[in-house]
């Protein structure tokens, strides 16, 4: 029989987290999104570090380069 714990685990959607990033991504959604909470925390307090940090995570969702808590890469 096989193990079914050994099932991956669910992967979060880029093209959901891309749109979070784009609409809300000065609030931290995609953080959040993803189980980055305190980053997410950050994000909210700063206005997304002061709009230089949201700009780069669209840029790395876009680019495939944005990883959840897990370190997966978002599928």
């Amino acid at each position: 029989m096989a193990d079914v714990s050994a099932a991956p685990a669910a992967g979060k959607n880029k093209i959901t987290a891309l749109l979070l990033c784009i609409f809300l991504g000065g609030l931290g959604v995609h953080r959040f999104y993803v189980g980055k909470i305190g980053t997410g925390i950050v994000w909210l307090l700063t206005g997304g570090v002061f709009g230089i940090g949201w700009i780069i995570d669209i840029i790395m969702i876009a680019v495939g380069k944005f990883k959840d808590k897990q370190g997966n890469i978002l599928a």
